[in-house]
């Protein structure tokens, strides 16, 4: 839903100022991160003014990228640059941003459940969603954007398809829920719990919850947990509440839904229950006491909602986890690491342990625990409950962070240990030899556990791949030499950068202005998203299930079949917002792996005109022999196929469409087909296609290991699994610590691979064993532990492969994640 630069000044009744021919200009889409612009047109930036930044600092950078609507506050100066520009003067841009919110809203007349609570908000939120959206248009906030800034965003999202919203509320001070109430105006309520999270600003718990309580005053049904009476409390004894309709559930109270039994198998929770006088049950995929609190709440409003049980249990049954809570992980030296430092009140402390004590691998298990801020309570008693809840939950061991969990030291029993900060912990970190036990990592997020967490997961291992970010550099230049100056590049950083890394492959193409990266799958997209790059991303292989993940993330789905044309198209319907989709068409002219037939293309062209929320931003092809002279005829025949079915579609479209079809091979070879952009692949990390053009390229990785032992044998003796080796004299065999584990081929063994030692060639021998490997190491003066060079610069990629009896590609995809890269620029 679009708006007018008139209409939002009538709302907000302000004044613009600017270009006074911009009164009818559209307003989709609001923007409060100037680095998370995507598409200038349509959007107005709200330049919001914190303690720690200034939005107004953005509005240069912006308008030079093309924004023309502001939101500013009315002591902002604006400039004679800015003539297309205008502005839109408020006294507070935050206050603007929620009146326009809850203006957008009253313009729905759809059910909208409002969440708040302590814990568990963001869950609930996104398992309802998980659960009704096979049957609903569902509008929901992204993630947690609960906060006086998120809840306005959440709801500008709301449009004529939606049936019903779901949105989250949170709040850090008293006044602030009737201001997110009023946004929101929710028709029914969940209220997930109450604990000590976000109560500094609090006199006490009841005060908190009389202020969480405003948000359903106007509701019709609340829905909650009998459980915690300072909840049940408040609803019986405040008349504001008299006219409600409840529905509850508890495992010791009366309740609409009375849980009878909770069991648990392998992997899964089941939880019976008595609802209107039958026995009835659902099972989860999750073992811990909060999944099941938040399963409650969804089933009790799906209960109410008049979902049959059998539907109900299904569904519940395929849950799917949410990232960004409690993650189990495997660490270092066979331990566990249990990663909750998302939140840190008391109760999410009492889930963690009880999940901690579950991990019953371990008999060992240490907790590490950082002050727990904003709790409302004095710190010693504060930490008297603490301490309480660890004594009930004993582990082997706590390591405590932070000033205020030290100075009450003396309230902890059993092994102990306190530093006053996690760089402190961190220096000795060495000495606490983690090994065979569980590690719960317990910490507010101003004490960036996420560093303890790398390091316990931190993989040591003695072969290494050095990556050369020069070389890389180099090698896209060369590449970009030969393309005509408006030829885009699109960058190949799938399968991990063919085994050199994701983030930092990937941040380095950026800085050397690649156009475009490609990934394989969409959570390698994601992983770059997350690591800051802001590229676009095309991802190759986009799976079922995933197409939320294109617009959350700004990443681009290949499309290659009615099938997935489809699930884009359902993808943008379910978002829930107004983006459109922008995706890759793929044609088939020979390879016949991948994409649209030629026969297709009458009814492709019909199905992208008929859907405009997706945007075509390229159509390709895939050589299927580029680097060959024998198929010189083959690959004539495909470009030319190709630009005759594209030419089709971009005729068909109302706006630009870019074509590429030629890879690392193709581009020397057939300048002719440039078109808009080429894919760069291999030929980033140094393999060229022929010798010439190997010589005009740069070795981008080194692989190598050390030798762990040296053995001196005898004649006639035998040399690996089989015995298969053997010696024909008295020779000298090391052992080195790499295997097919780590990526080498079985192929290498036996003679036919070789590898370097004080730069000789000595053969493998033996087979290739699962992590290491057998040389021959006669007549050179190596001891334990000296460096063995797999490829450089020298002993090359494209003989290592040819060894193995596989090409460049194979080898380097090969090497597994627990061999350590190392990035190093020249």
């Amino acid at each position: 839903m679009a708006y007018t630069i008139s209409q939002i000044t009538t709302i907000l009744k302000a004044e613009s100022v600017g270009n006074p021919s911009a009164k009818d200009m559209p307003v989709e889409q609001l923007l409060i991160d100037s680095r998370t612009l995507a598409e200038p047109n349509g959007v107005m930036f709200i330049a919001l003014k914190t303690t720690n930044n200034d939005g107004h600092r953005f509005i240069n950078e912006l308008h030079e990228k093309g924004v023309r609507i502001f939101l500013v506050n009315t002591d902002f100066e604006e400039s004679n640059k800015y003539k297309e520009a205008v502005f839109i003067k408020v006294k507070d841009t935050l206050t603007a941003l929620q009146q326009l919110a809850s203006s957008h809203r009253k313009q729905f007349n759809i059910p909208v459940i409002a969440i708040t609570g302590s814990n568990g908000k963001t869950i609930v939120k996104e398992w309802l969603y998980q659960l009704l959206s096979p049957d609903k248009q569902i509008v929901k906030s992204p993630l947690s954007y609960n906060s006086q800034v998120g809840v306005p965003l959440s709801v500008w999202q709301m449009g004529s398809r939606h049936e019903l919203g779901i949105f989250e509320a949170g709040i850090s001070q008293p006044g602030e829920m009737e201001k997110l109430e009023t946004i929101i105006s929710p028709s029914i309520g969940i209220f997930t719990n109450i604990g000590e999270a976000h109560g500094a600003n609090f006199k006490d718990t009841q005060e908190k919850v009389e202020e969480k309580m405003k948000l359903f005053k106007n509701v019709k049904t609340l829905i909650y947990c009998r459980h915690y009476k300072n909840i049940d409390h408040a609803l019986k004894y405040n008349s504001t509440y008299a006219g409600l309709r409840f529905f509850t559930w508890s495992a010791t109270s009366d309740a609409d839904l009375k849980v009878k039994n909770i069991s648990q198998t392998s992997g899964s929770t089941n939880i019976t229950s008595i609802f209107k006088g039958k026995e009835i049950s659902i099972t989860i995929p999750f073992l811990d006491e909060a999944s099941v609190e938040n399963a409650m709440n969804c089933w009790a409003y799906m209960l109410f909602a008049g979902y049959e049980n059998t539907v109900i249990a299904e569904r519940m049954n395929g849950l799917q986890a949410v990232a960004m809570r409690m993650e189990m992980l495997k660490g270092m030296h066979n331990c566990t690491i249990i990663n909750d430092s998302y939140n840190s009140d008391t109760n999410s402390l009492s889930v963690a342990l009880n999940f901690l004590h579950r991990q019953e691998q371990h008999s060992r298990k240490t907790i590490v625990l950082s002050d727990i801020t904003q709790s409302g309570k004095e710190e010693k008693e504060l930490y008297e409950i603490i301490a309480g809840i660890i004594k009930a939950k004993p582990a082997t061991r706590l390591i405590g962070i932070g000033k205020s969990i030290s100075r009450n030291a003396g309230l902890f029993n059993g092994e102990k240990i306190f530093f006053a900060n996690t760089d402190d912990f961190l220096k000795h970190l060495h000495e606490f030899n983690f090994r065979d036990e569980a590690i719960l990592l317990k910490g507010a997020r101003s004490f960036e556990f996420e560093k303890i967490s790398r390091l316990l997961q931190e993989k040591a291992h003695e072969t290494v791949m050095l990556i050369n970010l020069a070389a890389i550099a180099h090698n896209l230049a060369y590449y970009r030499s030969l393309l005509k100056p408006a030829t885009k590049i699109m960058a190949m950083v799938k399968a991990f950068s063919y085994g050199s890394g994701s983030f930092e492959i990937a941040n380095m193409l950026q800085f050397h202005r690649a156009d475009y990266l490609a990934v394989a799958y969409p959570d390698e997209g994601v992983e770059l998203r997350n690591a800051g790059i802001s590229l676009p991303i095309m991802v190759m292989n986009p799976e079922p299930g995933s197409y939320d993940l294109f617009l959350k993330y700004c990443m681009e789905p290949e499309v290659y079949s009615f099938r997935t044309l489809k699930m884009a198209a359902e993808a943008v319907t379910h978002s829930g917002s107004n983006d459109k989709l922008a995706i890759h068409i793929k044609l088939d002219t020979g390879m016949h792996r991948l994409g649209f037939a030629e026969e297709d293309i009458e009814q492709l062209i019909t199905l992208l005109v008929q859907n405009p929320a997706l945007t075509v931003k390229s159509v390709f092809s895939h050589l299927a022999a580029s680097g060959s002279d024998k198929h010189k005829d083959f690959t004539l025949a495909q470009i030319e196929k190709f630009k005759k079915q594209s030419d089709k579609i971009i005729a068909a479209l109302p706006y630009p469409v870019m074509r590429h079809i030629l890879n690392s091979a193709g581009i020397a070879r057939y300048p002719e087909a440039q078109f808009d952009m080429v894919r760069l692949g291999i030929g980033l990390y140094g393999v060229g296609n022929d010798a010439i053009e190997q010589r005009k390229l740069e070795n981008a990785g080194i692989l190598k290991s050390v030798i762990s032992q040296v053995m001196h044998l005898k004649k006639g003796e035998t040399v690996g699994y089989n015995q298969r080796e053997i010696l024909q004299k008295d020779s000298t065999i090391a052992t080195v610590a790499i295997g097919y584990a780590d990526g080498i081929s079985r192929e290498f063994g036996n003679g036919k691979g070789k590898m370097k030692v004080h730069g000789i060639l000595a053969p493998v021998i033996g087979d290739v064993c699962m992590d290491m490997l057998m040389i021959d190491i006669t007549g050179i003066d190596v001891k334990e532990g000296d460096e063995v060079i797999i490829f450089d610069d020298n002993t090359s990629l494209l003989q290592t492969a040819k060894d193995m009896n596989t090409i460049p590609y194979e080898t380097l995809t090969s090497l597994s994640g627990r061999v350590k890269r190392v990035y190093i620029h020249e």
